[in-house]
């Protein structure tokens, strides 16, 4: 891989930056460019299928560009045996064509901020008022939160993007 000419479907500088860090951890030369996307699904996805598919249509939406490929990064929420999680999706559209996806962290979500999103709320909006700090989406996210920062939003969607990179490499789809 020369120089990849790669579009970030977001403006989120932590998504950006979770993509930029991990090419150049992988010593690819890249050129990165923001693009915003509408994800095609609710703004607080609540199933792995709805946000891997925000997450697809996110990536599909930004390769419409002079661009080698394109990443759209999905955060959202699914339930078993009655508790919500946290799920994050990872889709790479490259300008063949082929679509490669993948899943990343998965960590319970504390039974006070489920039932808000339950309600109706999306999670940034209420990890915000959980943590009384501001703007977390950008940042830490709530897996650093709910980690005691241990890990952040980026370390999290980096790990995605080098899942999704690998299988971009191999070029099996």
């Amino acid at each position: 891989m020369d120089d990849l000419k790669i579009a970030v479907a977001s403006k989120n500088q932590a998504k950006i930056r979770a993509v930029s860090e991990c090419l150049g951890e992988l010593g690819i030369q890249h050129e990165i460019t923001a693009v915003e996307t509408d994800s095609g699904v609710s703004a607080q996805p609540f199933s792995m299928e709805e946000t891997r598919q925000g997450a697809v249509n996110r990536a599909v939406s930004a390769i419409e560009g002079p661009f080698d490929c394109a990443v759209g990064l999905e955060g959202g929420v699914y339930e078993i045996e009655g508790k919500l999680y946290l799920c994050n999706w990872g889709a790479l559209a490259a300008a063949d064509g082929k679509v490669y996806t993948a899943g990343g962290a998965q960590i319970p979500l504390p039974d006070e901020i489920g039932q808000k999103l339950k309600e109706g709320l999306e999670l940034g909006p209420v990890m915000d008022d959980y943590a009384n700090e501001t703007g977390i989406r950008h940042d830490k996210g709530a897996i650093g939160i709910l980690t005691a920062g241990l890990m952040n939003r980026g370390d999290m969607f980096g790990h995605i993007v080098k899942l999704l990179i690998g299988q971009y490499k191999l070029g099996s789809g």
